[in-house]
């Protein structure tokens, strides 16, 4: 089979992937075979390919948002060759830390992730534990499901973080992959949503899917807000975000990695009970809550389809801010 694996981390003029003949992987007890359908790209991926997240797998195939055929299941899960499933960013947790018996397994410092600890979607095959594997909402082709597996999941456990009160005003500070698919389930929710990006093309498909402003990423909003998700990597937009809060607001940070965030003023950001709050991971019950909405409420997914031989090429138009929507690779394309 074709697959992707990070040789070389760094910046992606590096070229820190190569694309290599590898040999089919061989599913462990427990776990499917299943054939890639289509995987998208994350920036998640962009940091294990570029190393801002530490090499936890040396040469690691990324790709954690795959859509994928059960070739062989031997009746693990319930999963049946055939059935269409999908594998997200967490892969595995210990079953017994104190994290998971409270319901908050991503938490699990035995926790390990698809594309960083184990091999992921940028393949022609993968495996996933069967426990691990989500049952796929009806609806979407292969391409539009891709980014929900991540971009809509991390995206709705951020909108959980947030604290979004009913009917509320929430601020959304990126506009890729996960934040466009945010920014459509609290519009459904009776939310007023405001953008704020840098990217023309963003702020016109933020106007396009209902936001009631599009503006540039450190630009206030047009009216305090009760909720804020900071969806691009930027430390700086911090202390804007949590300014433009209104009293008890909360600011969820909903990436991996962030660069520096420069000093706080305590009365012009967190004063009047005004919360910052990290997003990690998810859990499995996350994903299939935000699946089940996805089934109930037609998710408008933009994305660019890319051949899974111009993997690089995805990664390198992510890093240059060139994607629109949220880019996915589909190896039936070449």
């Amino acid at each position: 089979m074709r697959a992707w694996r990070v040789t070389t981390p760094g910046p992606m003029a590096s070229r820190p992937l190569t694309l290599v003949d590898d040999t089919v992987p061989r599913p462990g007890p427990g776990e499917l075979l299943v054939r890639v359908l289509a995987c998208g790209v994350c920036r998640t991926d962009l940091h294990v390919a570029e190393g801002d997240l530490p090499v936890h797998r040396p040469h690691v195939v990324p790709g954690h948002e795959v859509v994928a055929e059960v070739v062989t299941a031997d009746g693990a899960g319930g999963f049946a060759p055939g059935d269409r499933v999908g594998i997200a960013w967490l892969r595995g947790t210990d079953g017994t830390c104190a994290y998971c018996r409270r319901g908050a397994e991503n938490l699990c410092p035995a926790s390990v992730y698809t594309g960083w600890d184990a091999d992921g979607g940028y393949a022609e095959y993968a495996t996933v534990p069967a426990a691990y594997a989500l049952a796929l909402p009806s609806g979407y082709d292969d391409v539009d499901l891709a980014p929900l597996l991540c971009a809509g999941i991390i995206g709705y456990r951020a909108l959980l973080r947030a604290e979004l009160p009913p009917g509320g005003r929430l601020g959304v500070y990126g506009f890729g992959a996960s934040a466009h698919l945010a920014a459509q389930v609290a519009l459904a929710q009776g939310a007023t949503v405001h953008v704020l990006t840098r990217s023309p093309a963003a702020r016109e498909l933020a106007l396009d899917l209902g936001a009631a402003s599009a503006g540039a990423a450190a630009d206030p909003p047009p009216e305090p807000l009760d909720a804020a998700i900071l969806f691009a990597p930027v430390g700086d937009l911090v202390p804007p975000a949590l300014a433009a809060l209104d009293r008890g607001g909360t600011l969820a940070v909903a990436g991996i990695h962030l660069t520096d965030v420069p000093p706080l003023n305590y009365q012009r950001h967190l004063f009047q009970e005004r919360q910052l709050r990290s997003v990690t991971a998810n859990t499995r019950d996350d994903a299939r809550a935000f699946l089940r909405f996805a089934a109930e409420h037609r998710l408008r997914v933009t994305t660019t389809p890319y051949p899974l031989g111009r993997a690089d090429t995805a990664l390198g138009d992510l890093a240059a801010d060139a994607v629109s929507g949220a880019a996915v690779l589909v190896p039936d394309l070449g």
